[in-house]
This record gives structure tokens, C-alpha cells and sequence, in this order.
């Protein structure tokens, strides 16, 4: 996902599986952090940490990640 003119990191945007079976759509994840040898893994650890803070914020304890697809990338 290219960056917008004019800002000054790109994006890649996640749906992403909570182990519910609940789902929450395009969730960034900064395009720097994804690929080499663990592609799309250390998105996982990003988006843990959002839902730490957005647990944190609600009071209410944070979801186990089952699955993150990539917006617009192929489903396994």
C-alpha cells in the first residue's frame, strides 16, 4: 500500500481473526516493520499491543489473535 502524498510512513492495512470468531477491519500496521524472512508476523505483535491498549482503556481484557489477513492479499 503506497503512502499518501506528502506523509512520511506507509501502512498495510489487516483484518484481523480474534479466536471468538469476532473480526476487526484495517487495522494499521506499519508497511517498515512487514517483510524479510517473517513477512507478515510482526504485525501480530503490533496489533497485540493496540488491543493491550484498547483493553486497557475499556476495562475489558484483550482478545487472542487467531488469524490476520492483509487487506487486498490472497486468503490461505
Amino acid at each position: 500500500m503506497a503512502a499518501k502524498p506528502g506523509s512520511k510512513s506507509a501502512f498495510v492495512l489487516f483484518d484481523v481473526i480474534y479466536e471468538d470468531g469476532s473480526r476487526r477491519s484495517n487495522r494499521k500496521v506499519p508497511a517498515d516493520i512487514l517483510g524479510g524472512l517473517d513477512g507478515d508476523e510482526p504485525a501480530r505483535k503490533v496489533i497485540q499491543e493496540q488491543d493491550n491498549e484498547i483493553a486497557k482503556a475499556s476495562g475489558k481484557p484483550p482478545l487472542s489473535i487467531a488469524q490476520l489477513l492483509r487487506v487486498g492479499g490472497k486468503k490461505k
